[in-house]
């Protein structure tokens, strides 16, 4: 044999010999003291002929002069993505770009380059957008896009818009390339809003905590002038009380009502949104009652506009 072919143990005294230098096809060898067989043409013509026999595959695993290596082997050398690369922030699992990228390299990254679109300026707002173009050794091309600007980064790094917009393309075009679905730390605005399964960025997290405490708020009204009233009038019997604290919630529905309900347009860019992070139905659901209490189909137009720019900055 004039190369050393890769060998591939399956089992004790099982293997797959390469059969040529080009990969394509292997061979099954058995090498046992009881048997000792190949599966290629050459072994199975001879064999008849001569019981001592022994083709070069055949040959190769018995001298061990092959690259042998058992599947444990193979698994373990196969691209993952290392541990210490995932931090976990209130349940929430988030990689690191460098993570991401130490991955890609294993999967056999090209190269990676990064165009700035839009420069920041007084005019857009501090806004700079970044294309970011990744290659695969294998030719495979994977294009994102990356926006940051001075509401949706951490106050501390608001003088590097631009090299924030960057990574934060590469980082997304990168999360393609090797198929990883957790955002990049990378990513967010400000940790301190994220925490609290906010919005990433400064400028829709103030919506949120009026949604989520204006309830509360309207039940326990009711609840003070009730403890006042039992105690001063003991004869009165407990309906006249009772009666007010059924009543009160119902000015909540016509409230709820009254407000302007979400557009079409607003639900398309939630199922787009949803469907492009690859959510299911049941945590789009889940995600929609968490932050707003509410199904999706009835949010309000303003409770709308706060779960889409979620969605945005989750991707």
């Amino acid at each position: 044999m004039s190369y050393t072919p890769k060998i591939i143990r399956v089992d004790d005294g099982e293997y797959y010999v390469e059969g040529s230098p080009e990969k394509k096809f292997c061979y099954r060898v058995i090498a046992t003291d009881t048997e000792q067989t190949c599966t290629c043409g050459d072994f199975t013509m001879k064999i008849q002929k001569d019981a001592d026999y022994r083709c070069e595959h055949l040959l190769a695993v018995v001298n061990g002069n092959g690259n042998i290596r058992s599947l444990e082997t193979i698994e373990r050398s196969k691209p993952k993505l290392d541990d210490r690369f995932i931090t976990n922030i209130q349940g929430r699992d988030f990689v690191i770009y460098a993570g991401v990228l130490d991955l890609a390299h294993q999967k056999g990254l090209c190269s990676v380059l990064v165009d700035a679109v839009q420069y920041p300026n007084d005019g857009n707002g501090q806004e700079a957008i970044c294309k970011a173009t990744v290659v695969s050794k294998g030719g495979e091309v994977f294009v994102e896009w990356g926006d940051a600007n001075p509401k949706n980064v951490n106050p501390k790094v608001v003088r590097h818009i631009l090299r924030i917009a960057a990574t934060r393309a590469k980082a997304r075009a990168l999360r393609d390339f090797t198929n990883i679905g957790m955002t990049c730390l990378e990513e967010l605005g400000d940790l301190d809003e994220v925490t609290g399964d906010e919005n990433g960025g400064n400028g829709g997290a103030k919506k949120n905590p009026p949604l989520k405490f204006e309830r509360p708020a309207e039940k326990e009204t009711p609840k003070k002038p009730a403890t006042k009233r039992e105690p001063v009038p003991p004869e009165v019997p407990e309906t006249p009380p009772l009666t007010p604290q059924k009543e009160q919630p119902k000015p909540e529905e016509p409230k709820q009502e009254s407000l302007p309900k979400m557009s079409t347009a607003q639900l398309k860019a939630i199922e787009n949104l949803a469907r492009r992070r690859g959510l299911s139905k049941e945590e789009l659901e889940g995600m929609a009652r968490q932050s707003y209490g509410n199904v999706v189909e009835n949010l309000a137009a303003a409770e709308a506009s706060s779960f889409i720019r979620l969605l945005q900055q989750s991707a």
